[in-house]
């Protein structure tokens, strides 16, 4: 195998989001002094800028990048760190991109759960075994509120914004696990590896969150 080559202690590497996150994070990183400029409708999945790279990545990519070192820092929502169970440094609530997790069931439903359809199946356990419930978990990948419409499973464990689907599919949330807003993540060894370079970039995102 080719050894990775060595990068430049001063050049940074960002993992990013594709989707509702992307858009804030460029704003906000772009605010804290990075020359971050993203293309319209482009296709590519790396951009390059003056002393930083941006990896552009799904959603549950961007923890995986990031513990293994193949990006310094990236940009996730904390349902999705939690789920991904990766040991990232989690230095910055960055405070956008709000939501939480709930436990969905069908209005007026107060039956026992033996079965809970999610896309957050580490979540879900956790919850569940803190309870003692000895549910079976199904692992979905979209329209999660369907488990419980089609009788798939007495509950469901998703995401929470407006609860506007919920009111339109008579669903209600019975409990929430916790409430979700983007991180800041960042390696553990990059934080000493490239120190000159994160360090202010972390102290600047704790001052404009803090206003």
């Amino acid at each position: 195998m080719t050894p990775a080559p060595t990068r430049d202690p001063g050049h940074l590497t960002l993992a990013l989001p594709k989707g509702r996150i992307l858009e804030d994070a460029i704003a906000l990183l772009s605010q804290a002094g990075l020359p971050l400029t993203m293309p319209e409708k482009s296709r590519a999945l790396r951009h390059e800028f003056p002393g930083v790279t941006v990896l552009e990545l799904r959603n549950q990519d961007v923890p995986v990048y990031v513990d293994l070192g193949v990006a310094d820092a990236g940009i996730v929502g904390k349902d999705v760190l939690i789920e991904s169970g990766r040991t990232v440094y989690e230095p910055v609530d960055l405070k956008f991109a709000g939501c939480r997790l709930s436990l969905i069931r069908e209005v007026g439903a107060d039956g026992d759960i033996a079965r809970v359809g999610t896309k957050y199946p580490r979540a879900a356990r956790a919850y569940l075994n803190a309870r003692g419930i000895p549910a079976e978990i199904v692992k979905l990948s979209g329209n999660i509120e369907l488990a419980c419409l089609t009788g798939l499973a007495d509950a469901v464990v998703d995401l929470v914004q407006t609860g506007s689907t919920l009111r339109a599919n008579n669903l209600e949330e019975v409990d929430v696990l916790f409430h979700s807003t983007a991180r800041l993540v960042v390696n553990r060894a990059a934080l000493k590896t490239r120190r000159e370079r994160l360090r202010p970039l972390i102290e600047r995102l704790r001052e404009l969150t803090s206003q």
